[in-house]
């Protein structure tokens, strides 16, 4: 396998191949995924887009609907770069805002549900958001944090037939209401430029505040076909959003199944049997998940389980599953294969390519290939594992250390108000991961650690220092360290290990109930030990000897 380059840009001659034949509207237009809505409505318009529940929505319906909400913002003053914030669950309007929002030249700002109130007031005022589309499940955080933010955007209630729990509504008017007051023809324009923003993802923050992520069309186009090329996903294959459209824009697949003129099938909750009875019902051929997804299918009581109606692709990131779940996931008909990336890079970037040579491995021998990271996307220019100081590429040894980088089109534009983090990410000409990896002699990346003790749990980053943080502020603890535990469900989860103050107490459901009233609820730690932290002589904690024990626990 050749290994990426460190290529350069250089002056540029010109040849007779670049007098008088220059971009115009005939040969050049500006890259976006918008087009890819506007196509399979032109080509498939009674195919059959969102399933949600008893609501069928086609193409020509999707399309409609799109521009309807690109209109209605539009004619409330949304213009180029204004940023739209959205607070909902895997329903059809979020698909809507994915395409209908930057159709009005707005930035799509969508906000973890599972975030506390001052987070996402943090953000909301971070993005400058203008309007902010609210879910009844989440009118009580969208409440609290719009008291705590600085900006007073418009509040647009979304009420989901598929919810019957508690909410109010705390918006100036309801999301049916507010695209029907919009054009259906609504003639919205591309792009002046691929490099504009589409979309604005946060980072979970791990030393203070999280970080702006800037999303372009480009890169944007560029990651949801490779969606399609990676996941082998042919035309109108059927998606279960299992995956939260949160994260990552939903790694960019509300985009990739325009591609395809595949069928979204949405789903508010990840639970077994509404999973189950969606990929029997609706044969679904592709979805998404953290290894609680794959927990939860597998975990599934005998009658909640249904027969699968063919082999279906199931993609995973966050921490590799253990040989067991492979095994088992093969066996239910899943086929896994693991994704790699981070919100920095569109979501997935990276994906463990099997070879066909690989079949005939022992069933440890192939679970340790697929806990692998693996190589770049098609879409993406250069994946390495460098020295974080000298960027000189480590040997292909399966040993040396060095960090994850990542170089091309689908890495982020920068983040929003922060150029120190921006040059600091970028230096070098990569995007410094804060992954510590390997390079395989294959050329495939594993990782090994993370350079500041990330935790995935769920498919979400916790940050071991946040959860210190909290853990300080309790006035027992004399010194916390937190570290990921393995766990099949969660794929990692937080162990905390304490040091009490001389003449002080608490116990494990203390320190628990401390962190829930400081933390959001999967941050915080399910189990906690009391010992005394290991340390180098110079007084730093030793956490790779925490690892070992956390594994013990």
């Amino acid at each position: 396998m050749i290994r990426a380059t460190d290529r350069t840009d250089c002056a540029v001659t010109l040849t007779p191949y670049d007098i008088d034949l220059d971009r115009n509207a005939a040969n050049f237009q500006p890259l976006t995924p918008l087009s890819f809505l506007e196509r399979s409505a032109a080509v498939f318009p009674d195919h059959t887009a969102i399933i949600h529940g008893a609501l069928r929505r086609s193409y020509a319906e999707f399309y409609a609907r799109a521009r309807r909400l690109a209109s209605a913002l539009a004619k409330r003053g949304i213009k180029r770069g204004d940023t739209v914030s959205a607070l909902l669950a895997n329903t059809p309007a979020m698909l809507e805002c994915h395409y209908g929002v930057p159709m009005a030249a707005g930035v799509l700002n969508t906000i973890n549900t599972r975030l506390d109130a001052a987070i996402v007031a943090f953000q909301l005022d971070h993005a400058d958001a203008k309007v902010v589309l609210v879910d009844r499940e989440f009118s009580k955080l969208a409440k609290e944090a719009l008291a705590l933010a600085k900006v007073k955007p418009l509040v647009i209630d979304y009420t989901d037939p598929e919810f019957t729990g508690p909410g109010e509504r705390i918006g100036a008017t309801e999301y049916e209401d507010f695209i029907a007051a919009g054009e259906s023809d609504f003639a919205w324009k591309m792009p002046p430029d691929e490099w504009d923003a589409i979309s604005l993802n946060y980072t979970s923050g791990t030393t203070g505040d999280p970080k702006g992520v800037v999303y372009h069309h480009r890169g944007a186009y560029l990651l949801a076909v490779g969606n399609v090329l990676t996941g082998s996903m042919g035309k109108h294959c059927v998606y279960l959003w299992t995956l939260p459209m949160f994260h990552c824009n939903g790694w960019c697949f509300p985009w990739t199944l325009s591609v395809v003129a595949g069928t979204h099938v949405c789903l508010r909750q990840v639970r077994a049997p509404a999973m189950y009875d969606a990929i029997a019902r609706y044969k679904v051929t592709h979805l998404c998940g953290a290894p609680i997804v794959m927990a939860t299918l597998l975990n599934a009581a005998a009658e909640e389980k249904k027969p699968l109606p063919h082999v279906v692709e199931f993609f995973t990131a966050a921490a590799p599953p253990p040989e067991a779940v492979l095994a088992a996931m093969k066996a239910a008909g899943f086929n896994v294969t693991h994704l790699y990336g981070l919100t920095e890079t569109y979501g997935p970037a990276a994906v463990n390519e099997w070879r066909a040579g690989w079949d005939a491995l022992s069933p440890a021998e192939q679970a340790a290939k697929k806990a692998r990271q693996g190589v770049r996307y098609v879409p993406l220019e250069g994946l390495d594992v460098r020295d974080s100081d000298t960027l000189k590429p480590v040997p292909w040894d399966g040993e040396t250390l060095g960090e994850v980088t990542f170089r091309g089109n689908v890495v982020m534009k920068g983040y929003l108000k922060n150029k120190t983090a921006s040059e600091k990410a970028f230096a070098g000409g990569w995007f410094h991961s804060g992954d510590l990896g390997i390079m395989h002699r294959d050329g495939y990346v594993q990782l090994k650690d993370r350079s500041k003790d990330i935790i995935i749990s769920g498919g979400e980053n916790i940050s071991s220092i946040e959860v210190e943080d909290a853990l300080y502020k309790h006035p027992a603890v004399g010194a916390a360290a937190v570290v990921a535990k393995p766990d099949e469900k969660w794929g990692e989860t937080p162990c905390a290990f304490i040091e009490l103050k001389p003449g002080e107490a608490a116990t494990r459901e203390d320190l628990i109930a401390w962190c829930r009233k400081n933390l959001a609820g999967y941050k915080c730690p399910r189990y906690v030990v009391f010992t005394e932290l290991p340390r180098t002589s110079t007084g730093k904690i030793q956490k790779f000897k925490l690892r070992e024990m956390a594994k013990a626990v």
